[in-house]
């Protein structure tokens, strides 16, 4: 498990004093109940990147999404850190989510996704972050392949370039991403993006080797349409987060409303970035409704409009991160020679 605090982020780090609500209620950082957004009309929501390995209740969050439609997560894992530890527990949070459902009584809320008490579907990712890639060794990149074979893995990321807080060098940065975007060829999954300050790096190493077929995902994207355009001609998917509800982000809504809907899709990234009105709080991926909210504002949509964004959202994530296992993952032979020319980066 990634502890939250070796997280760059206040929020996530800070120690849970507070009473933990197990209900499926939100509120914000005052403790304040908000109420879910009411233009949703009980469509299913998906969130395409969430860790849930840094959250206190995985299952808390789990039931949480499910009494508030979010049908469809993808959580992400490292091999730098603890590769097993979300594969060995998903199953037991979804048990106790199941329990926590059933423990609510959901046949009596009014929506349709719940009343079998089910947890939502969970798919993972597995990719070594640009902040560990200078712990990119021959033994993680094995750790990454062997986790890539498991029937629940749907993609490689979050990979990429993060100039901010550089805590790997750059040159090593780029060649780990040169790797994982090579294995994400070989292994027929699609890729989720992670750039920071690093948009024009991450785009050259992109037109040199290759958008993998299976799909290319940028994950939180918070910036022009100017810098997301070239990313749109290589054929990129795009992902908006909490950034996008937040009171200063016009342009990115702007960007958002002029991103073609078959790309779009939405996510948390949690337990960062809670959206408007639940900043300064533990983001949990039930969150991901308020950003699919503001994304239908961003559009101006109502009505019909509204309930197709929000369904073509949720199938652009269904497709591209709940596929059926790729030739690749049902071959032994083929992950054998993937491990045998495994090599390390550093």
């Amino acid at each position: 498990m990634r502890k939250m605090n070796t997280a760059t982020s206040a929020v996530a780090n800070r120690e849970d004093k507070a009473e933990v609500f197990f209900d499926a209620l939100f509120r914000d950082s005052k403790g304040r109940v908000v109420d879910p957004p009411a233009s949703l009309h009980d469509m299913p929501v998906a969130d395409t990147h969430a860790h849930l390995d840094m959250l206190p209740h995985p299952h808390l969050a789990l039931a949480r999404s499910k009494a508030n439609n979010v049908e469809f997560i993808v959580t992400v894992v490292d091999p730098s850190e603890d590769p097993a530890y979300t594969y060995d527990q998903l199953a037991i949070w979804q048990h106790q989510a199941r329990e926590l459902l059933e423990s609510w009584q959901l046949s009596n809320v009014p929506h349709r996704f719940v009343a079998a008490a089910e947890a939502p579907r969970v798919r993972a990712i597995v990719g070594c972050h640009p902040h560990n890639a200078a712990k990119f060794t021959c033994e993680v990149e094995r750790a990454l392949i062997q986790a890539a074979a498991r029937p629940l893995t749907a993609g490689i990321g979050e990979i990429g370039l993060d100039y901010h807080y550089d805590l790997s060098p750059r040159p090593v940065q780029q060649e780990a991403f040169r790797r994982q975007l090579a294995l994400a060829n070989e292994m027929l999954l699609p890729v989720a993006l992670h750039l920071r300050e690093a948009h024009e790096d991450g785009l050259a190493i992109l037109r040199k080797e290759g958008v993998p077929e299976a799909g290319l995902l940028l994950h939180c994207f918070n910036l022009d349409f100017a810098t997301l355009e070239p990313f749109l001609a290589l054929g990129c998917m795009v992902a908006y987060g909490g950034p996008l509800t937040f009171k200063k982000s016009d342009e990115l809504r702007v960007a958002a409303a002029r991103t073609p809907r078959e790309r779009i899709v939405t996510e948390t990234d949690a337990p960062f970035m809670a959206p408007h009105p639940l900043r300064g709080t533990r983001c949990g991926p039930e969150d991901v409704v308020f950003t699919a909210a503001c994304l239908v504002e961003a559009f101006g949509f109502e009505g019909i409009e509204a309930r197709q964004l929000l369904n073509d959202c949720y199938e652009n994530a269904r497709r591209l991160f709940d596929r059926d296992t790729t030739a690749w993952q049902d071959s032994p032979a083929a992950l054998q020679t993937l491990l045998d020319h495994a090599k390390g980066v550093v």
